[in-house]
């Protein structure tokens, strides 16, 4: 794993580092308590994403060795607003709760993302028209439509669910761009997985704050879906730098 990665201490820490994210995530799921509606505690959730700011920056001090150090940089940045976005939702920061804060810190994440994505295509030839916007107007669709039948519709009126709408179009640019790019170079396609779990994971989450949603173990779903997707959209920096050794 990670074997292209020239010094091994730097292989073992980041392999270090997933196995750690790993353990607290899923871990918590599995040994956690359902008492409170969902298994996993909210210090292994917290502690799940603070490891992927540690290994976003930790892949960006890597990426400075092989060229990539703009799209590591720009990663790691994001990860570092979603661990916030987290940290709103949990209730731990001064103030309380924030649904908004949440959103709002996700969103700028997304825009690092996107700006991180778009500008690694198009300065490694990964830029073709049709695989570019054609991912992005597919993903644009598929938020607007799951968007519709998720949150709006289950809604009882108007309400917060509009702003969803162009939140869930912004994740949408995140998988669309990754998914571009995994057309034109496979190696690219956990990132684009991992940017469609991101998606899946809010839209759940807009169901259950403006529609009700709700099924066993929902809120662990949302995390089993939006920690991998973050995971996998940091270690992409891994998939960049492996991309131009060739």
């Amino acid at each position: 794993m990670f074997s292209y990665l020239e010094n091994p201490t730097q292989r073992y820490w980041i392999i270090a580092l997933l196995i750690i994210w790993a353990v607290l995530l899923f871990g918590g799921f599995i040994l956690g308590s359902s008492g409170s509606g969902h298994r996993m505690p909210t210090w292994t959730r917290m502690a799940s994403s603070a490891t992927l700011v540690l290994a976003g920056f930790s892949w960006f001090l890597i990426s400075r060795n092989y060229g990539v150090t703009q799209y590591g940089l720009l990663i790691a940045i994001g990860m570092t607003f979603g661990f916030l976005g987290d940290l709103f939702l949990a209730g731990v920061l001064p103030g309380g709760r924030s649904e908004i804060g949440g959103i709002a810190a996700f969103a700028v994440g997304h825009i690092f993302y996107i700006i991180a994505i778009w500008r690694f295509g198009s300065a490694h030839g990964l830029d073709t028209t049709g695989a570019r916007w054609g991912s992005l107007i597919a993903w644009w669709l598929i938020a607007i439509i799951a968007w519709y039948f998720v949150v709006y519709s289950g809604a009882d009126g108007p309400s917060l669910q509009w702003v969803v709408l162009p939140y869930a179009l912004l994740l949408a640019s995140t998988a669309g761009l990754g998914t571009g790019l995994a057309l034109q170079e496979p190696m690219f396609i956990l990132l684009a997985v991992g940017a469609a779990l991101f998606l899946l994971s809010d839209l759940i989450l807009g169901g259950m704050w403006f529609a009700d949603l709700d099924f066993p173990l929902i809120d662990d779903v949302v995390w089993l879906t939006y920690g991998p997707g973050q995971m996998l959209i940091v270690y992409s920096i891994g998939t960049a730098i492996k991309f131009v050794l060739g």
